[in-house]
């Protein structure tokens, strides 16, 4: 990426002065590592959000819009442009609707809509980050995914300069995926529609969730969330090298179709393994940690060697849920 005129650097700060120059993005990803934004601003709203995309585009500087940073990796470099924290975190209920901001931390929707009585996203309290990136990777755990709540999503096209939204058929939402992952729109809302239930009902699953996370999921610890998407397959032929490899799988993993990666990694033993000060977590294999100073091309070199030893003795490909930003 071409480095930042100091005059456009200089234009882009006259027109938005809230912005910062040389942010380090460490200081606004879960896993705590990021070299330099030549350019970052916080984006309180929507329309703020509309404009600072507008005068970036105007200046011909490249730019990126992120929510909570909870699945992001940024590259120790840095990133050459303009990084935008949407952090619009507006929300309303309307009925069995709840349409939120993209900045919305996603717990924070998850136990509004509980306290609403509203059923069908108490998952979502386990769910780092926010609904915008939430939204973006089809994101779930504990048995629920954003395809099932997702509604509607309103969008911005910056190719055009026009809104559109989609419904929960046109955001083609696949296992950690969407349209959104491929086409350029600037996710704006995202409009759930949950059913009517019991209010105490839904906070105690709440509850439950959270401490079922708390028991499966490293604690204190700074880590990008899940790294790698488990590996999903059609047919049982897929797991012959798997099934050849020590004691048998487990059967709700044949019936879902899904292999967790995280079952997978500590099959092979690879828990606790660490390049630099980067390491997999002793507690869950599909969790990387930062034990303090870790760098990102860490994170990716420990994750290149999970994937070649997967690859290698269990014939499965891992891919990449983690996002990367800079590289």
């Amino acid at each position: 990426m071409n480095k930042l005129s100091e005059e456009a650097i200089t234009s882009f700060l006259q027109i938005v002065p809230t912005a910062k120059r040389d942010e380090l993005m460490s200081n606004h990803t879960s896993v705590k590592i990021g070299g330099p934004a030549r350019l970052y601003v916080v984006a309180p709203s929507n329309a703020e959000l509309l404009r600072i995309i507008g005068e970036a585009a105007r200046l011909n500087i490249p730019f990126v819009v992120f929510g909570g940073g909870s699945n992001l990796l940024v590259a120790d470099d840095g990133y050459e442009g303009v990084v935008i924290q949407a952090a619009d975190r507006s929300m309303r209920i309307e009925g069995e609707r709840v349409i939120a901001a993209s900045g919305a931390p996603t717990g924070v929707v998850a136990r509004a809509a509980a306290e609403a009585g509203l059923e069908g996203f108490e998952w979502g309290i386990g769910v780092p980050g926010t609904i915008g990136g939430a939204t973006y990777g089809n994101a779930g755990c504990f048995g629920g995914e954003m395809k099932d709540v997702v509604s509607a999503v309103e969008t911005y096209d910056p190719a055009h300069g026009s809104r559109r939204t989609f419904s929960n058929a046109d955001c083609r939402f696949g296992y950690r995926d969407s349209r959104f992952k491929h086409d350029p729109y600037i996710l704006l809302e995202t409009t759930l529609l949950l059913r009517p239930g019991n209010r105490e009902t839904a906070l105690t699953r709440m509850t439950e969730v959270m401490e079922k996370r708390k028991a499966s999921q490293p604690q204190g610890s700074f880590s990008a969330g899940c790294l790698f998407k488990n590996y999903e397959f059609q047919d049982g032929s897929a797991l012959d090298i798997l099934k050849r490899h020590g004691d048998g799988i487990p059967e709700t993993f044949l019936t879902q179709k899904r292999i967790p990666a995280g079952w997978l990694i500590d099959r092979l033993g690879l828990k606790g393994t660490s390049i630099g000060q980067a390491q997999i977590s002793p507690v869950h294999g599909n969790f990387f940690v930062n034990r303090g100073g870790a760098r990102a091309q860490d994170v990716l070199a420990l994750s290149s060697f999970v994937k070649m030893k997967v690859r290698d003795e269990l014939g499965i490909l891992l891919e990449d849920e983690v996002q990367l930003i800079g590289w």
